[in-house]
This record gives structure tokens, sequence and C-alpha cells, in this order.
């Protein structure tokens, strides 16, 4: 007798501890309950690279990628977070991009270099502690080539308030004390041990990829050199300290202007005198997959709606090629953004841009190419108006977008219905099973 009431108390008490392990904290930004048990989280593996594809590190399976852009999830409430997550599970999508990184300021993820806001980092520990309770990966990217939320401009601006003489932008790749702040911060980031989980994030399944710099660019051609120096060695050092995970770079996609025969595929000339080289950068043996923006509305603001579809259908195939035969590497189209606008012959322009590089993708899956998967930008939730731009919305106010969201992720999971793991997902919670 006295043996069952241990027995049973003992349920009782694990039941409790993993009930206030897995709930989502309320709505505000204070943290709540949190008891790290790592082995009550979800089993999920580690996803590497096979040649030209994304695979299950495990078993070798096959993996194509549907998901999003959310970059606000640090600056957001937790409760927002949460629903982030179960609305693009809802949806069948499995891979989330984000900033993991917030420079300079009193509410800044890092406030100065080396100085972190301890508040700002648990909202990161529940971002992946989340994304992986709803089976989702985060491709987590470490700093902006633009000025919002800090960027390349504030370590800049740290390295001239520390004395050293930098004027112009482009040192971000070549300073040694700029350089070093970049270091010290990406291993502070993969050595954080998680306060909701316990896990050390270069240690969690649930991030897909550690990416570089959001949107690389130079204010100088010339300093070209120093921006593919800076990519190898970056992706060097994240490699030597976290050899589980992939690294990509943050790629536009743009063709360099050593690249003449390729120049004709950019949206304009002004593309190639960035300083990035899509070929060039992404071919470092420490990156694992390349990565392509797609930005039609905004790139060739004055073509034609049948001229912006054409382009884009050109580029989707040009940077898949380009990956198939010659960086022998997967393509992840990480930024996919169009406005609703009006509609043509009963769908929105949103629809079909996005339509245009899903059906692209699927093909790709079909034949085994490089074509690896592509991110819509950018979902919302409710409530969260102030990170919005002209590309953002809330998916389930859109009815046609949500419903071929959840297409793409239905057909290229059951490509690949056959392996163990995905079998698994499409045969329980995922909606797929339904689809």
């Amino acid at each position: 007798m006295g043996r069952r009431v241990y027995t049973v108390f003992g349920l009782l008490l694990l039941s409790t501890v993993g009930y206030f392990n897995w709930i989502s904290p309320g709505g505000g930004r204070g943290v709540g309950i949190r008891i790290p048990i790592p082995w009550l989280q979800p089993d999920m593996g580690f996803i590497g690279r096979t040649g030209t594809h994304f695979v299950e590190v495990e078993d070798g399976s096959p993996v194509y990628v549907n998901g999003w852009n959310s970059y606000w999830l640090i600056s957001s409430k937790l409760d927002s977070i949460s629903d982030i997550f179960r609305r693009g599970r809802a949806m069948g999508m499995t891979v989330c991009r984000t900033w993991a990184f917030s420079d300079g300021g009193a509410n800044a993820l890092q406030i100065s270099p080396g100085r972190f806001n301890e508040r700002i980092f648990q909202a990161l520990d529940f971002a992946l502690y989340e994304a992986r309770r709803n089976n989702i990966r985060l491709i987590l990217c470490l700093v902006n080539n633009l000025n919002a939320f800090g960027g390349k401009a504030q370590y800049v601006r740290w390295a001239r308030a520390a004395g050293t003489n930098v004027t112009s932008t482009d040192a971000f790749f070549s300073h040694p004390m700029i350089k070093l702040y970049y270091k010290q911060y990406v291993k502070k980031i993969l050595s954080r041990k998680n306060t909701f989980s316990g896990v050390i994030y270069k240690d969690e399944p649930a991030v897909f990829a550690w990416e570089l710099m959001n949107e690389p660019r130079c204010v100088s051609n010339s300093s070209a050199p120093l921006l593919q120096g800076w990519i190898a060695e970056m992706a060097s050092f994240i490699k030597s300290l976290d050899p589980k995970h992939m690294v990509t770079v943050g790629l536009e996609g743009f063709y360099g202007a050593g690249r003449p025969e390729r120049l004709g595929v950019n949206p304009g000339d002004w593309a190639s005198a960035l300083g990035s080289d899509f070929i060039q950068n992404s071919a470092d043996e420490n990156i694992g997959f390349a990565s392509v923006h797609a930005y039609p509305d905004s790139w060739i603001p004055k073509a034609t709606f049948d001229k912006k579809v054409e382009y884009l259908s050109n580029w989707v195939d040009y940077h898949v090629n380009d990956g198939e035969r010659i960086l022998k590497k997967p393509v992840l189209f990480s930024e996919v953004g169009s406005r609703l606008r009006g509609m043509r012959n009963g769908s929105y322009d949103r629809d079909i841009i996005l339509k245009t590089v899903y059906d692209k993708v699927y093909e790709s899956a079909k034949k085994g190419q490089a074509g690896a998967g592509a991110l819509v930008w950018q979902l919302m939730t409710e409530g969260i108006q102030g990170y919005q731009d002209e590309f953002s919305f809330v998916a389930k106010q859109h009815p046609s977008t949500y419903k071929l969201i959840l297409q793409q992720s239905c057909r290229l999971m059951k490509l690949f219905r056959g392996t163990k793991k995905v079998s698994k997902m499409i045969n329980t919670a995922w909606p797929c099973s339904r689809a």
C-alpha cells in the first residue's frame, strides 16, 4: 500500500512540474514560472545537408522547408511568441526566421559590447522553447546590415566611442576591434543556457541555422573583398564553436560586378554595386546553404505586374540552378515579400507572387534538386502593429494566402510521406493529416 501511495504521489508531482514547465506564460513581459526539465522537451533531431539537400542528420531523410519570417519575437510579449508558433504550426510550417540581436540602448539585447539585458535574453530563450514545443526550428540572424535594431552602424559607433578612428560602416567587416565585438557576441549567444529548457543554444536542435547578417552590403563596392573575408572568418569561427548547426550568410542574392554573365539577372545595375556576390559569398566551405531574398515590388517598382512575375520566375530559376550546378548546396528563399494590392483573375497579387516561388520550390523538390524551400515575409499577430511593414500580414485575415501556405506545406510533406518522421507528423497533430 505504501509503495502504491508513493508511486501515485510521484506521478502527480511529475505531472504538476511538467504542467508548469509546459504552460505558456501570460501576456506580460515577465518570465513567470520556468523549471528547466530538458528531458521533457519534444524529441527533435538536428538538420544538416548532404549535397544540395537539407537532411535529418539522424537518418539522412530529405527535408524541404516551408516557413516564415517574424523578426519581432524578442521585442514582443511572450503570449505573442506562443501565438505565432501555434499559427505557424497550424499552417504546417516548420521553420521561422527571426532576429537574435538588438544592439544599443536600454531595451536592447546587447546594451553595449559584453553587456546584456537579461529580460530580453529570456524572451529569446522563450522563443526557442516555444519553437521546439511546436516542432518548429529557428534561423537565428546575428546582426543587421541596416540600422534597425542597431545593426553594423552601432558596432562602428561603439568602436568610435572606444577611441578608434573608423569613418565608414564598411569598417565593420575589417576592423579588429569590431570583429572582436561580433565574435564575443556570437560566443555569448552560442553558449547561452536557456532559462526555460536548460539547453545550451549550440546544443539545441530547434536551431535550424545561424545567419551571419541580414542582407550584408558594403557602402563602397571596393569593400567587397572585406565582406568576403569577413564571411569566411566568421563562418569558420561559428563552426569551431558549434559544429552541429549550419551557417548561412543572409544574402539578398545579388550577383557581383565581377560576374558579367549574371548581371542581367539582377533587378538593376545598382544591385551589382553593393559588394555582395551570391556565388562567391555562398561558396565558402563553412556556409551550409545559400540564402536568397525576393522583393519584386521594391526592386523593380516601375515594372508592370506581369513583368514582376516574369522577373521573379527567372530570379528563382537562376539561383536554384546555381545551387545545383555551381555551389552544390541547398538554396533557401529566406525572404519572399509582396504587397497585397488588387486581384487578377480572382487571385491577389501577393498570392501570385508567393505561388510563383512555391511552385518553383515544389518542382525542385520533386526532382530532388537544390531549391530547398521558401519563407514568407512576414507573419504577424494582432496587437503588434509597431513591427509591421508594407509586406506584413496576419495570415488568418487573408484566407486565400493562408490556404496557399498550408497547401505548400502539405504537398512538400507528402512528397516524403514514406519517411518515418514525416509519416509520424502527418498521422498525428499535423494539419496535413486532414489536407
